[in-house]
C-alpha cells in the first residue's frame, strides 16, 4: 500500500478538493476526519464533524479511540487499496494517523497550495469562518445516516483538476456534502497559551528538574514549547531531558488534542544537592 498526503491549515479547503486530488494521483481510498471513503461510499469510521466539541473532533480525526482505529484498519486490510490519500492539517498529524492505522508513512506530500489557488483557499476560509460549514467528500445519501448535526446539505460542484491526463477534461463533477458541526454552532473553542505553559511547566518536573520559564509559540496551527529548567548537578542529563520532552509532548497532545510540533528544553542552571547535616 502506498500512502500520499494532502496537508494544509484547517479550513483551507482540503476536504473540498479531496476527490479531485484522489483522482489526479490515482488514490483508491481517502482517509479524512475519521472516515474511510472509497468512491462514493463511506466504508468505516466516524466523522470528526459529528463530535459535540472541537477537542473530540480532533481526537476522532486522529483515531484516538482504539475501537474506531481497529475498524478502519480491518476495512483497509479487506479492500487492500494500492494507494490511499490521507488528509490532515500537518505532517505530524498525518504520521500519527498512519501509525494508529498501521499503514506506511506518506511517500508523497501534497500541500493545499499545490492544488488550490490563493483565491480558492481564501474563499474556503471565509465559508468556514462566516458560515461554519465543513465539507465531507461523500454524497449526502452516505452522510445522512451517520450525521446528526443541525445542517446537512448536498454540494454538487465542478472541481478543476491540476493533473488531468492528456485528452481528459480538467473539470471534475463531484457530489459532496456540507455540514455544520455542533461545535461550530456553539461558538469558537480555544485553550489559552498560559494554560498550556502551566501544564508544560508542571509536566517537566520529574527527576529533580524544575521549570523556570515556559514560552509557547504557534506555527501554522502547531505548538512549539520552549522550556528553561533547573537540573540536578552530577546527573547524566540527556536521558532525563529526553524523557521530559516525551512526557510533555505526549500528555499535552492527549489532554488538549492540540498538535505539539516540538518541545525544546534548555538547562539554564544546575542545582547542587542539599548538604547533609
Amino acid at each position: 500500500m502506498e500512502v500520499i498526503a494532502l496537508v494544509g491549515p484547517s479550513g483551507s479547503g482540503k476536504s473540498h478538493r479531496a476527490l479531485a486530488v484522489a483522482r489526479d494521483y490515482a488514490a483508491d481510498a481517502i482517509i479524512d476526519d475519521g472516515l474511510l471513503i472509497r468512491g462514493s461510499r463511506i466504508l468505516a469510521g466516524v466523522s470528526a464533524k459529528e463530535q459535540p466539541t472541537r477537542v473530540g473532533a480532533i481526537k476522532t480525526a486522529l483515531f484516538s479511540e482504539p475501537e474506531r482505529a481497529r475498524e478502519v484498519r480491518e476495512c483497509l486490510a479487506a479492500i487492500n487499496p494500492p494507494r490511499v490519500l490521507v488528509i490532515s492539517t500537518s505532517r505530524e498529524m498525518t504520521r500519527r494517523i498512519c501509525d494508529r492505522l498501521q499503514i506506511p508513512h506518506p511517500a508523497r506530500w501534497i500541500d493545499i497550495t499545490e492544488v488550490a489557488t490563493p483565491g480558492e483557499i481564501n474563499r474556503a476560509r471565509q465559508i468556514r469562518s462566516q458560515l461554519g460549514k465543513h465539507v465531507i467528500p461523500a454524497p449526502t445519501v452516505e452522510v445522512k445516516p451517520r450525521f446528526s448535526g443541525p445542517l446537512i446539505e448536498p454540494l454538487r460542484t465542478f472541481l478543476r483538476r491540476h493533473q488531468a491526463p492528456p485528452g481528459k477534461s480538467r473539470n471534475l463533477w463531484v457530489e459532496q456534502t456540507t455540514v455544520r458541526p455542533t461545535f461550530n454552532s456553539l461558538g469558537h473553542f480555544y485553550i489559552a497559551q498560559n494554560v498550556v505553559a502551566q501544564l508544560a511547566g508542571y509536566l517537566v518536573t520529574a527527576g529533580g528538574l524544575s521549570s523556570s520559564r515556559v514560552q509557547v509559540e504557534t506555527r501554522e496551527g502547531n505548538l512549539v514549547l520552549n522550556l528553561e529548567v533547573t537540573a540536578p548537578y552530577g546527573v547524566f542529563l540527556p536521558p532525563l531531558l529526553q524523557a521530559a520532552q516525551k512526557r510533555v509532548k505526549t500528555t499535552i497532545t492527549n489532554m488538549t488534542a492540540l498538535e505539539v510540533e516540538t518541545v525544546n528544553i534548555t538547562v539554564s542552571s544546575l542545582k547542587l544537592p542539599d548538604k547533609k547535616t
